[in-house]
């Protein structure tokens, strides 16, 4: 079996890595008939390509950016900051063969059967968040009245913004996507014409306190798709360094990817090369990784600078008002 843990430690760039491993990966997977792979195989191809043919990021970047001096504008006692990313290579094939993994086990225990490759297939045209960008918003206190709801007030601008974005982007080559359903809102603040686009995990309860508006656009000039996402600063602090940060949401993937028990190994080939695949991705000791510009000293302590595990920053904007940093009275 091909895994990715057999390119990390060779001295490879990042762009080596997937090419060597898209090409071992796809030899495997004709000679095995193995079609789940050869989607394996696309997938890595379209963060290849993003790494590799990014000019589109400026274009794509300057047009996100019309929307940061719209704000600018129509909210000048705002703080805001817009923080942009491409998944980087571990998380993204972490996410790819858990999805596998999650996918089978569900409908396994749900049909005591497992899925055919076309409904594995289906389950894997999901993927829309390879390169995200993030809008997280925040009311200085000395600009609200003294008996205003700092929260509630920051959860209404956060809705008015969700409101006019769509339609902001869609004037810019950007379309809406769908949702389907997933995490309707109910919310009141949000107008009925957004609300099928967006997944809203802040109307209503959630388990782990992760908050934030979800909305997926396609760039109809680059031809791909981006994610954004919409947070108050107490969201964004509460998924980044609070409880809902990605070590404990990696935890639960952790736990929930492990259900080994209920499929026998040999049962099902894509489950069991998914799980294994996910499984020594949790082992990855990334001190002994060795890869151009990354230095771990654990895998807590790490220095990345190419994309391979947290990410790679492409849109470092940040707002603080003229109001805020008191150039006027």
């Amino acid at each position: 079996m091909i895994t990715l843990n057999d390119y990390l430690y060779s001295g490879d760039t990042v762009l080596r890595i997937l090419k060597k491993y898209i090409a071992d990966l796809r030899i495997s997977a004709v000679q095995k008939h193995n079609e789940v792979d050869l989607v394996h195989c696309d997938f890595l191809i379209q963060i290849m390509e993003l790494l590799e043919h990014n000019d589109f990021l400026t274009s794509q970047s300057q047009k996100i950016r019309e929307f940061y001096k719209y704000m600018a504008q129509e909210y000048p006692y705002l703080s805001f900051t817009f923080k942009g990313r491409i998944k980087s290579l571990i998380r993204a094939e972490g996410k790819f063969n858990g999805y596998i993994v999650e996918y089978i086990y569900d409908y396994y225990e749900k049909n005591g059967s497992y899925p055919s490759v076309p409904e594995i297939k289906e389950r894997l045209n999901c993927f829309r968040d390879l390169i995200a960008y993030r809008i997280v918003i925040s009311m200085p206190r000395c600009h609200m009245k003294q008996k205003q709801d700092r929260k509630k007030e920051e959860i209404r601008y956060l809705y008015r913004i969700a409101n006019v974005l769509p339609q902001f982007l869609e004037e810019r080559g950007f379309t809406a996507e769908p949702t389907g359903g997933v995490k309707r809102s109910n919310s009141l603040l949000l107008d009925d014409a957004v609300r099928p686009y967006y997944r809203d995990y802040i109307d209503g309860e959630s388990t782990n306190s992760y908050r934030s508006l979800h909305i997926t656009f396609f760039d109809n000039s680059a031809r791909c798709y981006m994610e954004m996402q919409l947070r108050t600063k107490e969201m964004d602090d509460i998924a980044e360094i609070g409880v809902a940060n990605h070590l404990f949401y990696e935890k639960k993937q952790e736990t929930s990817r492990g259900r080994r028990d209920a499929i026998l190994q040999g049962g099902c080939i894509y489950f069991d090369e998914a799980y294994e695949r996910c499984r020594l991705l949790q082992d990855l000791d990334l001190s002994g990784v060795d890869v151009n510009m990354f230095t771990a000293v654990n895998n807590s302590l790490m220095n990345d600078g190419c994309g391979l595990f947290r990410g790679r920053l492409i849109l470092p904007y940040e707002h603080l008002s003229k109001f805020q940093n008191d150039m006027i009275d």
